[in-house]
């Protein structure tokens, strides 16, 4: 199973993100850092992603492959993180058939209401624990 970790910026939620699923995720497992910048891959990579790829892309080329992909919300919206996130790597997100796992933040112009409130590294946490959870379901790749 590709588990597809998308950033940018300055990569610190990628980094975070793999930082935690990393130990805990079985080993026949891939987990791929993909940035819309060199210092997003490069957090990534630092943090232990199996393979990093940069730009738009490897945005396009991953998400089509990918069976998990995590990342912020701006992920799905064009134009996001100031303008790193083209619509072209929007549109490939949105449309992969991947599972897609969205931290909700308060930039972007996407505001989701409803959230608990915890702070950010919960919601990764949640994130990580809902990834763990998906390769546990059943008729799930790892079941089979």
């Amino acid at each position: 199973m590709m588990i597809l970790v998308i950033d940018g910026q300055g990569g610190g939620i990628g980094k975070t993100i793999i930082e935690k699923l990393k130990p805990v995720l079985p080993k026949e497992h891939m987990l791929v850092g993909v940035g819309t910048n060199t210092m997003a891959s490069m957090a990534m990579m630092k943090a232990g992603a199996d393979h990093i790829a940069t730009g738009e892309n490897a945005v396009c080329h991953n998400a089509g492959r990918a069976d998990i992909i995590l990342g912020s919300l701006g992920i799905l919206s064009a134009h996001a993180m100031f303008g790193e996130l083209s619509p072209q790597m929007a549109r490939a997100v949105s449309e992969s058939n991947a599972m897609k796992i969205l931290i909700p933040m308060k930039r972007c112009g996407l505001y989701v209401v409803g959230m608990t409130g915890e702070g950010l590294p919960a919601m990764i946490d949640e994130a990580v624990d809902v990834v763990l959870d998906a390769l546990r379901a059943p008729g799930s790749k790892e079941q089979a």
